[in-house]
């Protein structure tokens, strides 16, 4: 059963009544726990459903062109931002983990907490329907679509410019580290330019990890 706290933090986040428990229970659980329904099927289909919701609104809202619209979409949509939605939800706490992923940081995990967060919109589009749903992303993601989340050009395509433009080498990136289990990975990767410098960051993908080392390179270097 949910906790009353569990079932108010779902009705703020989804904006509908929690009736069928069941469904919700599942979109909060994570395999860990060793429970067949977990949250898996319902992160699928909210992915597709945040997909088509923020699709839409960029085209509403923005004229750009095909290219520009799927680069913020991309954005948008990305694993990191759902996290850091749900981050600002305070999702972690009401999640279900088994121990070992709960004591390994998997209540912050960004993995997790984006999946998570896409099974509670695929829940609400399957017990409210896809107006409901969409109004869900609109309503959470709001301050995000108004902002410059994926206007700027991606940290990695920045530096490789930069390199190009001071005619420097091409960067080059190499994974220095790969700790943790498979569910809450870290991995640790370095990124450098021959005759400039190297930067390393750490992050929950080896795709996330490239970008925020070329972040790093880009403010201690460029």
């Amino acid at each position: 059963m949910l906790t009353d706290d569990t079932r108010r933090f779902l009705e703020e986040t989804v904006g509908q009544p929690i009736a069928d428990e069941a469904i919700w229970i599942a979109a909060l659980t994570h395999g860990s726990t060793g429970e067949k329904r977990n949250y898996e099927r319902l992160e699928f289909l909210g992915d597709r459903v945040l997909g088509l919701s923020i699709a839409e609104w960029l085209y509403e809202h923005s004229a750009e062109a095909e290219g520009r619209l799927s680069q913020r979409l991309n954005a948008l949509v990305s694993r990191a931002t759902c996290a850091v939605i749900a981050r600002g939800l305070g999702l972690g706490p009401h999640m279900r983990l088994g121990k070992q992923a709960r004591d390994d940081g998997g209540e912050d995990s960004e993995n997790i907490l984006g999946d998570v967060m896409e099974a509670l919109i695929g829940a609400c589009f399957l017990v409210h329907g896809f107006e409901a749903a969409q109004a869900m992303v609109r309503r959470l993601w709001a301050k995000t679509l108004e902002g410059k989340t994926g206007q700027r050009k991606h940290p990695k395509s920045a530096l490789q410019e930069w390199a190009a433009g001071n005619r420097r080498r091409m960067p080059e990136y190499k994974l220095l580290d790969r700790s943790g289990p498979d569910h809450a990975s870290q991995f640790t990767v370095e990124v450098a330019i021959h005759n400039v410098g190297r930067a390393q960051a750490t992050a929950n993908s080896k795709q996330d990890a490239e970008t925020r080392a070329a972040e790093e390179f880009m403010r201690k270097f460029a």
